[in-house]
C-alpha cells in the first residue's frame, strides 16, 4: 500500500493567509483515506494582502511579476515548513491565489508560479488545477467537491464558508456543486473599515440589527437567479456587492448583522430547494464555521430538519488544503480530480500541471 506524503497549499478569497497541510493519503480496498500530520497558517502582511486584493488592476507585466514573486514566496514558506517539521515530502499540491476568475470569458488565473515554487522548495509541484477545466468549457470551480465525495460522503451536504459560500451534494449519483454566494468576503470587507481583520465569533454582528433596504438589495442580486453550474470571484464582489455596502449609511454592527442574515438566507434557500430527507446533515467548514453567530443564524433558518455538523478544528481550517493535496495525488495517478457534473465542462478531467525543480 503506497502512502503519498503531500503538502497541500491553499490561499482563499477571504485573504486571511496561506494554509499548509502535510497529509498522508492512501488507497485501501478501493477507498481513499487520509491523515493530516502537520499544519501551519501564515498570515499575510498588510502589504501582501493589498497586493493580492488589488492584483485585478495590475498590468500584464506586473501580474506576471507577482505570479513569479508570489510563487517564490510560496516556495520559501513550504521549505520552512518542511525544515521545521523534518518532513519527508513526495510533492507539493498548490492552488495558488485566484486574482482573475471570468469563466464566461474562458479565463481564470491563480498567481503562484509552480516553477518558482518548485525551484525554491526543491520539491516537485503540481499546480494550476483550474485552467484545464476552463479549456473544456467548464467554470473551473468549485474544485473541492471531489474531496467532499471521496473523504466526506457520509454527509448529505458539504458547505464551505470561505470568502465565498459554496456547497456540494449528490443528486442521482452525480456530484453537484456551485458557489451559493457571499460569506467572509463581505464580512471582512466591513470589519476592515474599523481596522479589524474579522469579527471574532460574530460578536459585532450579534449586537446589530437588520437594515431592511440593504438586505433587500443583497438578496436581489442577479447572480442568485442563475442556474448552476456557476461560480463567482472578486470581480463580481467589487462590481455588485461593494456599491451596496458603500451606499448603506449604517453602523458597522448593523452592516455585519444584515450581511450574516443575507448569507444565511441564501444558504438555507439552497438547502430547502435540494431537500433530501428529515434529519439530514450539513457539514460546515472554512473560516465561517468559527463564526458562532453565523452558525446560530443559519441553524435557525434551516429549522429542525437539517442538523449543522461542525467538525474538529483542523478540518474546519485545513479541509481545502487537504483536498488540494488529494487532487495532487489523483493527478499523479492520472485519475479524475475535476468533476464535469460540478463545473459544466465537456467531460471529467485529471487537471494540474507538474513542475520539476531545477
Amino acid at each position: 500500500m503506497k502512502i503519498y506524503k503531500i503538502i497541500g497549499l491553499m490561499s482563499g478569497t477571504s485573504l486571511d493567509g496561506l494554509d499548509l497541510a502535510y497529509c498522508h493519503i492512501w488507497e485501501k480496498k478501493g477507498i481513499w483515506e487520509f491523515e493530516i500530520k502537520e499544519t501551519k497558517s501564515v498570515g499575510y502582511s498588510s502589504e501582501m494582502m493589498n497586493t493580492l486584493k488589488n492584483a485585478i488592476d495590475l498590468s500584464a507585466e506586473k501580474l506576471i511579476e507577482l505570479h513569479n514573486t508570489y510563487g517564490t514566496w510560496l516556495g520559501e514558506q513550504a521549505l520552512n515548513f518542511i525544515i521545521d517539521n523534518k518532513l519527508e515530502v513526495d510533492f507539493i499540491a498548490s492552488h495558488g491565489h485566484t486574482t482573475h476568475h471570468r469563466p464566461e470569458m474562458g479565463l481564470t488565473f491563480q498567481v503562484g508560479s509552480g516553477q518558482h515554487l518548485a525551484n525554491v522548495s526543491g520539491i516537485r509541484v503540481i499546480a494550476d488545477f483550474r485552467t484545464n477545466d476552463i479549456a473544456l468549457g467548464g467554470q473551473g470551480a468549485p474544485l473541492v467537491p471531489i474531496g467532499d465525495r471521496i473523504f466526506f460522503n457520509e454527509y448529505d451536504y458539504c458547505l464551505n464558508l470561505g470568502g465565498i459560500s459554496n456547497i456540494s451534494f449528490d443528486v442521482k449519483d452525480k456530484r453537484i456543486a456551485y458557489d451559493i454566494g457571499l460569506a467572509n468576503m463581505i464580512l471582512n470587507y466591513i470589519t476592515r473599515k474599523v481596522d479589524l481583520e474579522y469579527d471574532e465569533d460574530g460578536n459585532l454582528a450579534r449586537s446589530g440589527q437588520v437594515n431592511a433596504e440593504m438586505l433587500k438589495e443583497l438578496n436581489g442580486l442577479q447572480y442568485y437567479l442563475l442556474p448552476h453550474p456557476k461560480s463567482i470571484g472578486y470581480e463580481w464582489f467589487l462590481a455588485e456587492v461593494v456599491p451596496i455596502v458603500e451606499n448603506t449609511d449604517d453602523s458597522i454592527e448593523n452592516l455585519l448583522h444584515t450581511s450574516i442574515h443575507h448569507i444565511c438566507d441564501k444558504i438555507a434557500q439552497q438547502i430547502q430547494l435540494n431537500f433530501k430527507h428529515n434529519k439530514q446533515q450539513l457539514l460546515v467548514t472554512g473560516g465561517g464555521a468559527l463564526n458562532s453567530f453565523l452558525i446560530e443564524t443559519l441553524q435557525q433558518k434551516l429549522g429542525d430538519t437539517t442538523k449543522i455538523v461542525i467538525p474538529e478544528k483542523i478540518i474546519i481550517e485545513f479541509k481545502e488544503a487537504l483536498v488540494f493535496a488529494l487532487m495532487g495525488v489523483l493527478r499523479s495517478e492520472q485519475l479524475t480530480n475535476v468533476l464535469s457534473s460540478v463545473t459544466g465542462a465537456k467531460k471529467d478531467s485529471s487537471s494540474g500541471v507538474l513542475f520539476i525543480p531545477n
